[in-house]
């Protein structure tokens, strides 16, 4: 049981495991920079859009300089507008232009700019609670981004959340965090997380992993 079980999650990291933070061109590393990229995507993809949708929008805000909270601020309303409309994010545009201005203001603020400094005395659930204090992270956002940083956050590691564990149940493996980590390779834990994410939202991608694990 346990190396089909084995082969079951490296089929998914093979198959769908690039991380949401890698597609949209983040360098995930335990930078100020970096770890507030992923605050954005996380924010973007806690949205009923597509994920597709939401990556692209991070990459065009990126690539038009708001990759730190001083270049969100800095930006005008109109250029976070505009940035995400290039990336189709148009449904919610205008409303998610005004919180992203605003979060990135109250972390230069609360934090001076470092999201690390977040974590200072916290355990995972204080540090959930600390993210849904910047507008339009929500219990989602908060998960998805814990999800994204296990990496390079190792302490709150495991961190695989009620979406990753439905993707789990549907390729047959166990719905316990701890349980799945020891399935992988030290460090391949996000992309196990985001692979059994995208299992969840894709019954053909399921079967696919079922199918690649057989061999």
């Amino acid at each position: 049981m346990s190396a089909k079980r084995e082969a079951l999650a490296h089929a998914v990291v093979e198959r769908c495991g690039q991380t949401y933070a890698e597609q949209a061109g983040i360098r995930l590393r335990d930078t100020p920079a970096a770890v507030y990229q992923v605050l954005v995507l996380a924010h973007l993809l806690s949205a009923r859009i597509k994920a597709d949708v939401a990556v692209a929008a991070a990459r065009a805000l990126f690539d038009a300089g708001m990759r730190t909270p001083a270049g969100m601020a800095e930006a005008t309303w109109q250029q976070r507008v505009d940035a995400l409309g290039e990336g189709h994010y148009r449904r919610y545009d205008e409303r998610t232009a005004t919180q992203l201005g605003d979060g990135a203001q109250l972390l230069l603020d609360r934090y001076g700019g470092d999201l690390r400094r977040l974590r200072e005395g916290a355990d995972p659930g204080e540090v959930a609670d600390r993210l849904r204090e910047f507008p339009g992270i929500g219990p989602l956002g908060a998960s998805i981004f814990l999800r994204e940083v296990q990496g390079v956050w190792p302490r709150y590691a495991p961190y695989i959340d009620g979406k990753a564990l439905d993707g789990a149940e549907r390729v047959g493996l166990p719905r316990s965090p701890k349980a799945l980590d020891r399935l992988v390779r030290r460090g391949e834990l996000p992309q196990l997380t985001a692979g059994l994410v995208r299992v969840a939202l894709d019954k053909r991608l399921a079967e696919d992993v079922r199918s690649l694990a057989r061999g």
